[in-house]
């Protein structure tokens, strides 16, 4: 699936963007995993496995790595896309809420917003795992008749909510400015103790998720959905904090986001994962190969869990290209510690 620059706020309304532009800049998520088949894959490729991404490593000049570590709050993914709108990179607090707000001329983007993220909360003898959300089959009907139950519950905190998609629902309230999240990339389908803060900026938070648990417990939405055999919705997570400090950008379309590796990644479906990436090769690297070796001034970014590399179309000299070809399979180990 390919997406447009602001994908990281999962709009994937993206079949549209060769249409509308011809982007220069494609970033890939989840290129690598931190998973133990992460590794596992990359090091089984044989040397006739993904040629479009060889050609274009080896065409292509490498940049400094964006590195982090993978209990970083923001992804590198989305640590890349935020540079490129000129954001400080503020680890947890990327203001992709408040972006959305200001697109949709829904609110003051100059305050602060969050995105709220209906969930389920699998509760384990060692841990509480979040089911990916786009997992809970959850509709415009269902989730709008939860947003209007717990409303109450934020606004007499002082919240401001605007319901966006069953999905999203945007939320602003002056702690929010500063308040760093976790990404929805860093913990769904996962252990969410980890990006539980305890601090005291965190103390509200804490509060409404805990009252939202209550609330939605025995909900009779929830007890129709468990007849149905889905998921109820059980508590929220809340991502995507602060404001935008500038004039609101419009959105990038010179970058395309190829989210396709995202879902097998975070559901560790490792057949599914390499799959997809032969499928990303077959397409969309092969139609940006062919740009490229057309001349155009192109980038690739590469993301793992950890960090991220952009590769630029660049002039090369006959020895620069030589020695690249003759790289060969070792092309792939950039990818590998990402």
């Amino acid at each position: 699936m390919l997406t447009q620059g602001e994908s990281i706020m999962h709009d994937h309304a993206c079949d549209r963007v060769f249409a509308v532009t011809a982007p220069t800049h494609l970033i890939v998520p989840f290129a690598q995993v931190l998973s133990a088949f992460g590794q596992d894959v990359w090091q089984r490729w044989g040397p006739n496995d993904l040629p479009h991404l060889r050609r274009l490593l080896r065409a292509m000049q490498p940049g400094p790595v964006d590195g982090a570590d993978e209990m970083s709050w923001t992804p590198p993914h989305e640590r890349v896309l935020a540079r490129a709108y000129g954001w400080p990179t503020d680890d947890g607090i990327f203001p992709w809420a408040a972006q959305e707000i200001a697109l949709k001329g829904w609110g003051d983007p100059s305050k602060p917003w969050g995105r709220i993220t209906p969930v389920h909360w699998q509760l384990g003898t060692e841990q509480v795992r979040m089911a990916p959300p786009e997992s809970l089959q959850l509709d415009d009907a269902s989730s709008n008749t939860l947003f209007e139950a717990v409303r109450d519950l934020f606004e007499s905190e002082g919240f401001k909510l605007r319901y966006a998609d069953p999905l999203t629902w945007l939320a602003s309230h002056p702690s929010l400015a500063d308040l760093p999240c976790a990404s929805l990339d860093r913990v769904s389908g996962r252990s969410v103790e980890p990006w539980m803060r305890q601090d005291p900026q965190s103390r509200l938070l804490r509060r409404l998720q805990n009252e939202v648990q209550m609330l939605l417990y025995r909900h009779p939405l929830n007890e129709a959905r468990e007849a149905q055999g889905l998921l109820p919705i059980n508590s929220f997570w809340l991502s995507a904090t602060g404001r935008l400090r500038g004039p609101v950008q419009a959105l990038r379309h010179d970058i395309l986001v190829a989210d396709d590796l995202r879902e097998p990644a975070l559901n560790e479906d490792a057949l599914a994962w390499q799959a997809a990436w032969q499928r990303l090769d077959a397409e969309i690297l092969a139609t940006w190969l062919a740009r490229c070796d057309q001349g155009e001034d192109l980038q690739l970014t590469l993301c793992g869990e950890r960090g991220a590399q952009t590769w630029r179309q660049l002039p090369l000299t006959w020895t620069q290209r030589v020695a690249r070809w003759w790289r060969g399979s070792n092309d792939l180990r950039w990818v590998e510690d990402l």
